[in-house]
C-alpha cells in the first residue's frame, strides 16, 4: 500500500468509526453525531458564539450549522434567539451544558481507548503531524480557488 492508499484509508477508518460512535451516543437524544463537534465546541467557549462564527470555528456548512441550532433549540438544549437570528449568541441552556457533559466524557472516553498502546510521546507527535498535514493541505486547497 503506497502512502496515498495508507493516509486515505487511515482517516476514512477514523472518520466512519467516530462518526459511528457519535451517532449511536446522540440517538438517544434524538440528534445526529455530526452534532457532537457544535455541542463540545459550544461548552468550551466562554463567549458565546453566533451562527457564522461556529461555523467558522468547526469547519461546516452554514446551513448545516443552523439546522443544528434550530434542532437544539427545539429541544431546549440552546436559548431561544432573538429578533436577529443570524448574529444572535447561541448560548446553551443547562439541559444543553448536562448534554456536553455527557457527551464529552463518552468522547474522552472513546479516544482513551482508541489510543491505548500509544505513548504521551507518540500522541504528542501524531497531533502535532496531523496539524502540519492539515495547514499543509488547507493551502494547497486555498491556491486551487
Amino acid at each position: 500500500m503506497d502512502r496515498f492508499e495508507h493516509f486515505t484509508l487511515s482517516v476514512f477508518s477514523i472518520t466512519r468509526n467516530w462518526n459511528k460512535i457519535a451517532t449511536e451516543e446522540m440517538r438517544e437524544h434524538g440528534l445526529k453525531g455530526a452534532y457532537v463537534l457544535y455541542l463540545i465546541t459550544l461548552s468550551d467557549l466562554e463567549e458565546p458564539p453566533t451562527a457564522p462564527r461556529l461555523a467558522e470555528l468547526t469547519q461546516r456548512d452554514k446551513a448545516d450549522v443552523s439546522r443544528a441550532i434550530a434542532i437544539f433549540q427545539k429541544k431546549g438544549f440552546v436559548e431561544p434567539y432573538g429578533e436577529n437570528r443570524y448574529r444572535a449568541p447561541i448560548c446553551l441552556t443547562e439541559a444543553g451544558k448536562a448534554l456536553a457533559r455527557y457527551v464529552r466524557q463518552k468522547a474522552d472516553s472513546a479516544l482513551a481507548q482508541a489510543g491505548q498502546g500509544l505513548s504521551e510521546e507518540m500522541r504528542r507527535d501524531m497531533y502535532q503531524s496531523l496539524d502540519i498535514i492539515a495547514g499543509n493541505m488547507k493551502e494547497i486547497c486555498e491556491k486551487l480557488t
